[in-house]
């Protein structure tokens, strides 16, 4: 585990787990959830990289550029493969400060599952200003590969938190959690007003045109959440009577790899040595400054 600090941030990560972020706090005070001590599962810490893909792809399959990939997937989130591979292995530190870790994953390229391989960097750091968090993915094959990238932070969710976020639709699924239409952000939850999350009804839900700035009040802090303009998505995951919310930007919508041709979904191609960056900044301030 790697203790960093600046300012009135503290923030700890494991590089070994996913490289996550196991927690985050201002003021002493949480703003990411916090891992359990002695934690081994990647979904209980508080935040962790999507690479080379995120959220869904339906059934583990897809065709690209004539080929065909079968994905391998988790028995919990069976049939769909989900987040990538980055989340499940182990990142090796590059460079370390009181302040800052960067740590970086090579994937060599899999028969049986992603058959392309990349190069992925991973850079977390604390200023007086707050955490910031850079993802990138490079291509590290021959041949050109498609790519996405998300951050999946666990927002702490005080009793009295208030979401807003401004974005044009939502991605209203199926029953097997599968992107079926666009429709209207009302037709799940309109954030644009502000909602409290407790009222609100279960999400999981990608979010089009994402203004690409959240704002969650409540505990006595106001945290604002920037990416920058490649993340035009946002998934939202707000379950029922949970202690958090996860506001996870990404630069595709679920199941972009089986999305018509012509439709704007966000995945990209990387050509060979073509890059795709991330960035998540997270700042606080107490209510009554």
């Amino acid at each position: 585990m790697i203790a960093l600090e600046a300012g009135d941030w503290r923030a700890a990560v494991e590089p070994g787990l996913g490289g996550a972020v196991l927690s985050l706090d201002w003021r002493g005070t949480p703003v990411f959830r916090r891992t359990p001590e002695g934690a081994g599962d990647i979904l209980e810490t508080a935040c962790f990289p999507l690479v080379p893909y995120a959220n869904r792809i339906a059934d583990g399959r897809f065709v690209f550029s004539g080929r065909s990939v079968r994905l391998k997937t988790l028995d919990r989130f069976a049939p769909h493969a989900l987040h990538g591979d980055g989340w499940l292995l182990p990142w090796t530190v590059t460079q370390q400060s009181s302040k800052a870790v960067e740590m970086t994953l090579d994937w060599p390229g899999d028969a049986e599952g992603w058959p392309w391989p990349w190069r992925a960097t991973q850079s977390v750091s604390l200023s007086a200003d707050g955490l910031r968090i850079a993802l990138s993915v490079t291509n590290a094959g021959d041949a050109p590969m498609p790519s996405g990238l998300g951050l999946h932070p666990y927002f702490h969710r005080p009793q009295d938190a208030v979401l807003t976020l401004d974005a044009t639709g939502v991605w209203a699924t199926d029953d097997r959690c599968i992107p079926a239409h666009l429709a209207a952000p009302d037709a799940v939850t309109d954030w644009s007003q502000g909602v409290a999350v407790n009222t609100a009804p279960f999400v999981d839900h990608a979010y089009a045109g994402w203004a690409g700035t959240a704002l969650l009040t409540g505990g006595g802090q106001k945290v604002v959440v920037t990416s920058d303009a490649g993340a035009r998505w946002v998934q939202v995951y707000a379950p029922t009577g949970a202690d958090f919310v996860c506001v996870e930007p990404v630069t595709h919508r679920p199941d972009a790899h089986n999305a018509p041709s012509d439709e704007d979904h966000g995945l990209v191609t990387l050509a060979p040595g073509e890059t795709q960056s991330l960035t998540l900044q997270v700042r606080a301030t107490a209510l009554d400054e």
